[in-house]
């Protein structure tokens, strides 16, 4: 798996985890969280390697299909995208009026604000 791989299948786990059955949850963690091999889980559930590989896939093809329906993974990047797009352009226009004396500190002061509200929205 690369990296990209890895990090979609961590938001499409925060996302819809609970959506799994208990056992697939449970891998998944095991899995993703705490980083154990497909032998230390099967050690730790008592099931086979092949069991655990398995309920990894199928728990992986369940994310896939709530995503697929859902787009709340789509949706939450596109959003974090267009808030750091939005953050960039206000502090350029921060600068060039901080920059420009012709007294717009209200202008200035307004777009902090708006800014705020953005951070808020990060967190």
């Amino acid at each position: 798996m690369k990296i990209d791989d890895i990090t979609r299948q961590s938001l499409l786990y925060d996302f819809y985890g609970a959506l799994l059955t208990e056992r697939q949850n449970e891998v998944m963690k095991l899995y993703h969280e705490e980083n154990l091999s497909l032998a230390e889980i099967a050690g730790e559930l008592d099931i086979s390697r092949q069991g655990v590989h398995d309920a990894l896939k199928k728990a992986e093809k369940s994310l896939k299909a709530y995503e697929e329906k859902l787009g709340l993974v789509d949706r939450f990047s596109n959003t974090s995208q267009a808030i750091e797009q939005i953050d960039a352009r206000i502090e350029g226009l921060i600068r060039k009026l901080e920059e420009d004396n012709t007294g717009k500190s209200a202008f200035a002061s307004e777009l902090k604000e708006i800014r705020k509200v953005i951070d808020k929205l990060e967190e």
